[in-house]
């Protein structure tokens, strides 16, 4: 860019400290707006049609799902590894972006953050059911028991699936939290009565003091530190369910970094939908500016053709391997059944992103934000392909079979979405969206940069060199 310090002015217009406090937090003090409430009775609508979906599931069996005795994973397996996908884009923007100083992110860490925790709790609704028993779900738990000398199988991907989205979930709830600290404290300093008293148990005693500010930068620091391997980790964990396993399309090397990559994209594309509302619902066009937008943009492109290289080296070693069942594996998601599903994916995926080239679509925000569904669209269905078609056409041409999603699967899903959206609608609701104690910092340090010369802030920034012992005794004298 030929402004090296563009990002530090992402907040258009001359915003003083006072309008940025104002601007975050008086949606939360008026009563919710009718487009507010008629998107929380859609989500509560597709919610309570999910539960019922799941509960006549658990009363009656996974015999209501589509699956057969090919085709053991199918809807459940897609939807929870596209629901960790879509989490992942939350602790890259909070937690890697924070360690490189980016500053772009200030405007949309913590709505990307909240997202990872409502997209997790969405994916671990399907290994649960999954399970056929969620009933004894402690049972992967290793903990201690009357019954003997009972422990976990640690060789089951279930298992692994558990500790990584355990692990992933607890580091994302808490570095949310922390940060989210002086922002309660300052809601808390606005409200009055019983909403004053629940916001004081949660600001834990926030003075903002000095003292108080350094130990909350050190604890940000520390968690980002933490957070950032398991970017790398968790998704690699859920490809690994897949990678280990001798069925053809399946057992490959390339899945960990493949998943981790897809991830990413997944999720800064649900991450650029949902601030692409939230900036016209709420108004927040100064503080979600076209920087952000276009950063996310840049991200998607970046992304998006390193999945489609990956699509390319799926279909190159099928072919290297000389291996007749991955060449047939790999043949049959272009021109099999399930043809159109691929066909979907790699338009969504790999074509669709290729768009976000150009300058004039980028700047387009309707444009943006469908092509921004068009990639979760693909990246679901990528989830669906890789399962379906590897299970249903295995070694032996008969044990061949097709999948068939049921009306009590796709209410499953519709209830996932009414999840995620149920939990999303409350946030904005009642938790500040946007990070307005780290909104003041880009602030103040924008207009100190705009108050001092750049000889003045080039020596104010260096450290002077200690005196020597001649020059203090001089001094002295």
């Amino acid at each position: 860019m030929d402004d090296p310090h563009a990002f530090e002015r992402v907040i258009d217009g001359d915003k003083t400290l006072t309008q940025v406090t104002h601007d975050v937090f008086s949606p939360l003090e008026r009563r919710g707006t009718g487009r507010w409430w008629a998107g929380f009775l859609l989500a509560v609508s597709a919610l309570l049609l999910g539960l019922i979906a799941v509960a006549y599931q658990v009363q009656t069996g996974i015999g209501t799902w589509g699956l057969n005795r090919t085709v053991g994973w199918a809807f459940d397996i897609t939807n929870f590894v596209f629901w960790v996908g879509i989490g992942h884009a939350g602790t890259l923007i909070s937690a890697v972006l924070l360690l490189f100083r980016q500053k772009w992110r200030t405007s949309i860490n913590r709505a990307a953050e909240a997202m990872t925790i409502f997209a997790v709790m969405c994916a671990g609704v399907f290994p649960l059911i999954h399970m056929g028993r969620p009933w004894l779900a402690h049972w992967v738990f290793p903990y201690p028991n009357p019954r003997g000398p009972l422990w976990v199988n640690w060789r089951s991907p279930l298992l692994w699936d558990v500790f990584a989205i355990g692990t992933y979930f607890t580091i994302s709830a808490l570095f949310w939290y922390v940060g989210l600290i002086p922002d309660l404290a300052t809601a808390r300093d606005r409200a009055n009565g019983m909403r004053k008293r629940i916001l004081a148990f949660f600001s834990l005693g926030w003075d903002g003091s000095a003292r108080t500010w350094s130990r909350h930068e050190t604890a940000c620091i520390l968690l980002a530190a933490l957070a950032t391997p398991l970017v790398v980790s968790v998704h690699s964990v859920v490809s690994t369910d897949f990678a280990t396993a001798v069925i053809p399309g399946w057992h490959a090397t390339l899945f960990p970094p493949y998943f981790v990559i897809g991830a990413v994209f997944s999720g800064f594309a649900m991450v650029l939908t949902l601030m692409l509302v939230a900036r016209k619902v709420m108004h927040f066009e100064d503080y979600i500016t076209q920087r952000h937008i276009g950063a996310i943009c840049k991200v998607l492109v970046f992304t998006g053709t390193i999945v489609g290289l990956a699509y390319l080296t799926e279909f190159f070693t099928a072919w290297y391997s000389a291996s007749p069942y991955e060449r047939f594996v790999m043949l049959n998601r272009v021109i099999g059944p399930t043809g159109w599903a691929f066909g979907i994916m790699f338009s969504c995926n790999v074509v669709v992103p290729q768009l976000l080239w150009f300058r004039r679509v980028r700047n387009s925000l309707v444009t943006v934000f469908i092509l921004s569904l068009l990639v979760n669209v693909g990246m679901w269905f990528e989830r669906f392909v890789i399962i379906s078609t590897s299970l249903g056409r295995g070694f032996l041409p008969s044990a061949w079979a097709s999948y068939t999603p049921t009306l009590i699967e796709i209410a499953t899903l519709i209830g996932s979405f009414g999840l995620f959206f149920t939990l999303f609608l409350l946030f904005c609701r009642f938790v500040p969206m946007i990070a307005a104690a780290e909104i003041k910092t880009v602030i103040a340090r924008r207009h100190a940069n705009d108050d001092v010369a750049p000889e003045a802030a080039g020596a104010a920034a260096r450290p002077e060199a200690p005196e020597s012992s001649e020059t203090t005794e001089r001094r002295a004298a």
